[in-house]
This record gives C-alpha cells, structure tokens and sequence, in this order.
C-alpha cells in the first residue's frame, strides 16, 4: 500500500507540472504571435529607410566623412552587443547566445584587443558578471516586449562611443527568429556599417551629386549624416525584436516537450501503480486461499 501510495503522489505531481508547462506553453505562444507581428510591421520601415538613405546619398557631396561608415586604423577596442532574455525555461536559447559570445570574446582578446560588453537580458547579465567580466552597459527589463526608445537608447550609446574613437568596432549577437523550433544565433557588424548601407553610399559615389526634386537644408550630406544613426537605432530595434520571437518560440518548444515527457511520465507511472495494485490484488487472494486450506 505504502508503494501505491508513493506512486499516487508521483502522478498528482507530474500532473500539476503538466498544467504549469501547459499554461506556460500556451502563453508563449501567443506572446510569439505578437512579437511576429510586430517583426512583419516593422519591415516597410526598415525597407524605406534604405529607399530614403539611397535618395538622399543621391544628392549628397559624398567627399565629405562620415563618422559611422569610417574605418579606424586601429582596432583598439571592440565592442560585443549582445542580447539575451531576461528569463529563463527556454531551452537553449540564452547559452547559444552566451556560448557565441564568450567565443567571439577570446577570439578578439587572442589578437591583442580589448572587449567592451553591452549587454541586454538580464541572463546574460549575471552570467557575465559571475564569470568575472565587467560590463559597460547592462540593460534588464526590456526584453519581454522592447520599445523603440529601448533601442534608441542603447544605440545612442553605441553610436557615440564609436565616433569618438572609443570603440572601433561593434559586433550585435542575437538570436534569429526562424521557426519556433529554429532560432540562428547571429554575429553582425553594426559599426562600422557595411552591407547595404555600404552599398548605397558607394553606388551614389560613383554617380557622384545629381540635382533632384527636394530642397535639402542645410544639405543632403547633413541629412545622410543625421539618418546613419537611426539605421543603427533601427538595426538594433530589429534584433530585439527578432530576439524576443526567439525567446518565446523556444520557450514554447521547450514547454510543449516538457509536457509531453510529463504525459508519457504519468502514463509510466499509471502502469506501474496498475501493477503494484494488481500485485497487491493477487497477494491477497494467494493469502486468503492459503488461509482456507489451512482451516480446512
């Protein structure tokens, strides 16, 4: 009875964990949706801001400098962004990202440079600190559903810092949404930019200042300088938010596995309590038949 008994307790507890893991599941999930939405809206933005920076470059005096597409002679310090969640039960996503990190780190401290950490999530935050690093920034609280002024913020301090020589590049690791069951950890370069904006700038170099329909004040070239940190304000925006759709998709993952193992659990535990009782069962017949050919 005593086994019985035990068994009993083990499924009543499972099964409140299944209710747990169940709920949790469900609430991730749609958390997710939110957060997909708000990637899929934020897309026309980001894509007109590229039309914009390209239309103003156009008619920019490309000679002059710009601070934030400028390589540094030297590459001094470097920067680590790095983003992770602020809680937990969500498989692997927040050591993907650690892991990922702390590689990129010893790769950039062999070559003899030195790291600055910026880091988001309040997982990452008191991972680093208990491995002993120190950290420039650290930013809890804003993972769960990330503003714009969030990322403003924290670009801004970026953006500053690079222009004035006191990072001289800047790395943004995240996770990259793709499927509930897929995030890719991603390592970009931020600062200085490259890739499209790069791109736009160079193209308008070679076609070189052209008259257009717009009157720029005080001129184009001003206009570009001021857009080149709302791209990074944007870019950075974006990782939360692709951040944060990865979050919630592996925290679905996780708590849909952990309710089905604690379904098959209980039903483990139900055929072992069926058989202590049909064990049980026979025992006492076996007793009762011997005590009847004992008296008989």
């Amino acid at each position: 009875m005593a086994q019985l008994q035990d068994i009993s307790r083990r499924i009543a507890s499972v099964s409140n964990t299944r209710k747990t893991t169940k709920a949790m599941e469900m609430v991730a999930g749609a958390r997710l949706r939110r957060a997909q939405a708000r990637i899929e809206s934020l897309r026309p933005y980001a894509e007109r801001m590229i039309e914009l920076m390209q239309e103003v470059a156009r008619h920019a005096d490309t000679s002059e400098k710009f601070a934030l597409l400028e390589t540094h002679e030297e590459e001094k310090r470097v920067g680590i962004v790095m983003l992770t969640g602020d809680r937990g039960l969500a498989g692997a996503f927040n050591s993907n990202i650690l892991r990922h990190g702390l590689e990129l780190h010893d790769s950039i401290h062999a070559e003899g440079k030195e790291v600055v950490w910026i880091v988001i999530g309040k997982k990452g935050c008191s991972s680093m600190r208990f491995r002993g690093h120190s950290l420039s920034e650290a930013v809890q609280g804003i993972t769960d559903r990330p503003k714009y002024s969030d990322a403003a913020g924290i670009a801004k301090s970026i953006v500053d810092m690079y222009a004035s020589y006191e990072l001289d590049k800047v790395h943004l690791v995240y996770n990259h949404f793709k499927t509930p069951m897929e995030q890719v950890v991603t390592d970009q370069v931020i600062l200085p930019m490259g890739g499209e904006v790069a791109e736009v700038i160079a193209v308008a170099e070679a076609e070189g200042a052209t008259e257009g329909d717009f009157i720029y004040e005080p001129n184009a070239a001003a206009i570009l300088n001021d857009l080149l940190p709302t791209y990074v304000d944007t870019a950075l925006y974006r990782a939360l938010l692709e951040s944060t759709a990865s979050e919630h998709g592996a925290r679905m993952t996780a708590m849909r596995s952990a309710s089905e193992n604690a379904e098959e659990m209980i039903e483990h535990l139900t055929l072992r309590m069926n058989r202590a009782r049909q064990a049980a069962i026979t025992q006492e017949i076996l007793e009762v038949v011997a005590g009847a050919e004992a008296l008989s």
